[in-house]
């Protein structure tokens, strides 16, 4: 898993990382040599903008206002009930070839709206009653000869462990994240001594930083990267991915616009890097929580509960919509507010463990996510080998 970095961080943003990637051999076909991917996007994706339930009674009261505002993407069919966001066109592909199963109104068993606390109940497996360890990491120990890899600057809480797990980071982009900027400059506005100097900042630098910076390759560099690697001969059979950026309170259609285009290039660049062994790979995409319902006043959403998980690749058992819908009535709605969770994030997990890395359901249970047996694996996700 060595790369030589100091070349691969002098190549210069205009190479960016597919062009610095070390040489593989590929990995040989082999029917039981599955591959998982999880990619984890850190701040509660909106699941009911990504995936429109135009099809529910309820939905064009609650998010007509995003749907027909001017400039947005026209959503592209799935079902009768269901449509993706304008910006996930590869994704509508791959669920037209069966390759895409979204999971509706899934949400791990914490069910509270703190992003710490959710984030580390999706990373550790557990119900919420905390836990150091990550259970992909367990994953990996579980497996004989297991190798994982995650494409992260530090170790996420998901892969520590006693797990054979190795960290790779690509380059880090040189403009400012704008979401992050607007950050600051709220807070420094609140500091009447320290916001004349950042003010002077902004004028110079960082209002051009923040009007150029798109961060648009760095979840395809790191998925294209993670294909490379996954593929290569003895690669790791389960890898992880993340990106930050999707908490939207305000000013939602513009970030969410640029933020799942970036994740429709990710599977595109993961699919394309990763022919030898797309058959039998399953990428899982989640988030720790969903958003509410309703748009707030400042032309976002706040933190929710139920939300939408996509399951993507090969070996995936696609083509439709999978979870069970609550609807978006008011009556319907968690606390009046947002997407009521009917599939526990575990069980999904578990259904794709078992089913395509072969973990029996005794580990599933008792190891992998602990104290679990009450909550089953979700059925039907997977091809026929």
């Amino acid at each position: 898993m060595q790369c030589d970095r100091r070349r691969f961080l002098g190549l210069g943003a205009g190479a960016l990382a597919l062009a610095g990637m070390p040489t593989f051999a590929l990995a040989a076909a082999s029917a039981s040599d599955t591959r998982f991917l999880l990619v984890l996007l850190r701040g509660g994706m909106d699941g009911l903008h990504a995936l429109q339930a135009h099809g529910d009674p309820a939905y064009a009261a609650l998010r007509g206002a995003f749907v027909n505002a001017t400039g947005q993407p026209t959503p592209l069919r799935l079902t009768s009930e269901f449509s993706l966001h304008g910006k996930l066109g590869f994704a509508a592909r791959l669920f037209a070839d069966k390759q895409l199963l979204p999971v509706v109104a899934v949400a791990p068993p914490y069910r509270q709206r703190s992003h710490f606390e959710a984030q580390d109940c999706v990373e550790n497996g557990s119900d919420g009653r905390g836990g150091s360890t990550g259970w992909l990491n367990r994953c990996v120990a579980a497996m004989p000869g297991g190798k994982g890899l995650a494409l992260s600057g530090v170790m996420p809480l998901a892969m520590r462990g006693d797990g054979d797990v190795s960290t790779w980071s690509p380059p880090l982009g040189t403009e400012m994240d704008p979401i992050l900027w607007q950050q600051l400059q709220l807070l420094y506005a609140a500091d009447p001594t320290l916001a004349p100097a950042f003010a002077d900042i902004d004028r110079t630098v960082g209002a051009n930083t923040a009007g150029r910076a798109k961060n648009g390759l760095r979840l395809p560099q790191a998925m294209a990267a993670a294909a490379r690697f996954m593929a290569a001969t003895n690669g790791p059979r389960i890898g992880f991915v993340e990106d930050t950026g999707w908490d939207t309170h305000g000013g939602q259609l513009a970030i969410l616009d640029r933020k799942l285009a970036e994740l429709d290039a990710g599977l595109k660049a993961f699919h394309e890097n990763a022919q030898p062994i797309w058959g039998r790979t399953v990428i899982a995409v989640v988030t720790e929580f969903g958003r509410t319902a309703a748009i707030n006043g400042t032309g976002g959403t706040d933190h929710g509960t139920g939300g939408t998980a996509f399951l993507a690749g090969g070996a995936v058992n696609g083509g439709r919509i999978a979870g069970d819908w609550p609807g978006l009535g008011r009556a319907q709605l968690n606390e009046g507010r947002d997407v009521q969770a009917t599939t526990d994030m575990r069980g999904m997990f578990k259904g794709v463990l078992h089913g395509h890395l072969d973990m029996p359901i005794t580990v599933l249970d008792s190891r992998i996510f602990p104290d679990s047996g009450a909550q089953r694996p979700m059925n039907g996700l997977l091809r026929t080998r």
